[in-house]
């Protein structure tokens, strides 16, 4: 690890290595899933995850849908399968 980092970020110091790629490759997938959204959708997605503020019942029935949908065509369930098969032992 850069000795830069490990200057500005002191938490990153007592975060064992292995525990920083495993979040790195999680966020990689997770970044291969984001992606099959246009720009637009998670333009979209960000701005009903801000105005619902973790809570659906802030946003309207119709948005909920919207962001269900995107949700949806980002595969989350793949994404799950994908991260437990890429750390599972078996």
């Amino acid at each position: 690890m850069a000795p830069s980092l490990l200057n500005r970020i002191p938490v990153v110091r007592h975060i064992p290595v292995a525990r920083l790629i495993i979040v790195a490759e999680v966020a990689m997938l997770a970044g291969e899933h984001v992606g099959r959204l246009e720009p637009k959708e998670r333009r979209r997605v960000l701005e009903l995850l801000r105005r619902g503020r973790g809570r659906p019942s802030r946003l309207t029935q119709r948005e909920r849908a919207e962001l269900a949908m995107l949700v949806a065509k980002a595969e989350p369930k793949l994404f799950a399968k994908a991260v437990a098969k890429k750390f599972s032992p078996i």
